[in-house]
C-alpha cells in the first residue's frame, strides 16, 4: 500500500474489465450535542453500491434516496471521491465504470449523506486497483476528511463505533471507541432540508468563554458516557456551541429536542439537522421516545416553512460497529 504520495502514473489498463467492488457504508451522526466538529456514532443504515470495470462509458443504475436528484455524470459526488483516490496514487484518466447504487441514507438530513458517499466512492476506488498500489488506511482518512472539510462524518462510516477526531499540522486522526450495547439510538427524520452551508451559517464567530469552557465539560463527559457510563448521557448532550443558534433554520426539529430534553430523553440534533436522535437505554426507554416523538408529531401546529403538517420518520437504528465494509470480485459482467 502506498500513503496518497506516490509520483507513479499509471492507465486505466491497471483496473482490468469485469472487476467489480461492492461496498456497503453507514450513515453517521456527529456533533452530537456538544462534540462539535470533533465527535460521531455510525449508526446501522447503509447505502449499498457496486463499481464494475466497463469496456466503455459511464453508466448509472440509481435507485432510493435521491436517486432522481443526483447527477448521472462525472460531477456525481461517488465519481468526484474515486477520481480523487485514483489520483493520490497516479491514475488519472477516468477508467469506463458502471455505477449501481441503493441509497437509504436521506439527503441534508444530517445523518452523513455526503461524507458516506466520499467513503463508498474512496474505498471502492482503492479496492478496484491491485493490493500492491492501493492506498493506506491512513492515506483514505485524509483524503475523505480532505473533501469533506473535517473528519467527523467520515471517520464513524470507515471505522464505525464512536470516533473521536482532531486535525493537526500532520492532517487529520480518528479514535473510534466502542460504544456501551446498551444504548439504542432512535432518530427522527422530518421531510425538510437544511443544506449543511445554511446551518454553519448561522453559527458566530465567537461565543463567551463561559459557554465553551462548559462545552468542553460535556464533551469530555460524552465520550466516557458513551463508551462505559451511559448514565450521564443526558448531562453529556448538553450543547452550547451551535445547537441553540442554528435553531432559526429548523425550528420543528429544536422544539421536538426540547420536548424530549423536558422529558429527561439525551436528545440532540443529529450533525447539522434537521434529523433529531435520541440515545436511549433498553428496549422500554426505546419504546417510550417513540411515543413521544409520534405524539409530537401528531399534536404539534403545521410547519413554519409551508404550512403544512411536518411527516417524521422515526426510525430505531442500532450503533454499527463494523465500518465500511467492501467486497471484490474479478469477472463480473462488463458489458
Amino acid at each position: 500500500m502506498i500513503d496518497g504520495s506516490n509520483e507513479a502514473q499509471y492507465t486505466p489498463d491497471i483496473i482490468p474489465v469485469g472487476t467489480s467492488v461492492t461496498v456497503h457504508v453507514p450513515a453517521s451522526s456527529a456533533n452530537l450535542g456538544p462534540g462539535y466538529d470533533s465527535l460521531g456514532v455510525s449508526l446501522a443504515y447503509f447505502d449499498e453500491l457496486t463499481i464494475t470495470r466497463i469496456e466503455e462509458g459511464l453508466e448509472f443504475e440509481l435507485s432510493g434516496e435521491g436517486a432522481e436528484e443526483v447527477p448521472q455524470d462525472a460531477s456525481h459526488l461517488v465519481v468526484k471521491a474515486m477520481q480523487t483516490a485514483w489520483k493520490a496514487i497516479g491514475l488519472f484518466e477516468l477508467p469506463t465504470l458502471r455505477i449501481t447504487a441503493h441509497n437509504r441514507i436521506p439527503h441534508s438530513r444530517g445523518m452523513g449523506s455526503s461524507a458516506s458517499a466520499i467513503v463508498a466512492g474512496v474505498v471502492a476506488a482503492n479496492a478496484l486497483l491491485p493490493e500492491e498500489v492501493r492506498l493506506s488506511e491512513d492515506a483514505v482518512l485524509q483524503i475523505c476528511s480532505g473533501m469533506e472539510g473535517h473528519p467527523d462524518n467520515v471517520a464513524p462510516s470507515l471505522y464505525g463505533n464512536l470516533v473521536i477526531s482532531y486535525g493537526d499540522n500532520e492532517g487529520w486522526h480518528s479514535l473510534p471507541v466502542a460504544v456501551h450495547p446498551d444504548i439504542k439510538p432512535v432518530v427522527a427524520i422530518p421531510d425538510y432540508e437544511v443544506p449543511t452551508k445554511v446551518a454553519r451559517g448561522l453559527i458566530p464567530e465567537t461565543v463567551p468563554h463561559r459557554d465553551a469552557a462548559a462545552n468542553s465539560g460535556r464533551a469530555a463527559l460524552l465520550s466516557q458516557a458513551l463508551s462505559s457510563h451511559p448514565e450521564y448521557l443526558f448531562a453529556a448532550t448538553q450543547d452550547l456551541l451551535h445547537q441553540s443558534y442554528r435553531a432559526t433554520a429548523m425550528k420543528p426539529s429544536a422544539s421536538l429536542v426540547a420536548v424530549l430534553r423536558g422529558h429527561g430523553y439525551p436528545a440532540v440534533i443529529s450533525g447539522a439537522g434537521p434529523t433529531v436522535m435520541v440515545f436511549t437505554r433498553g428496549q422500554e426507554e426505546r419504546e417510550n421516545v417513540i411515543s413521544t416523538i409520534e405524539h409530537f408529531s401528531q399534536t404539534s401546529p403545521a410547519s413554519i416553512f409551508d404550512q403544512r403538517k411536518l411527516v417524521w420518520r422515526v426510525l430505531p437504528v442500532e450503533i454499527d460497529t463494523k465500518g465500511v465494509i467492501v467486497t471484490r470480485e474479478e469477472n463480473a459482467s462488463a458489458k
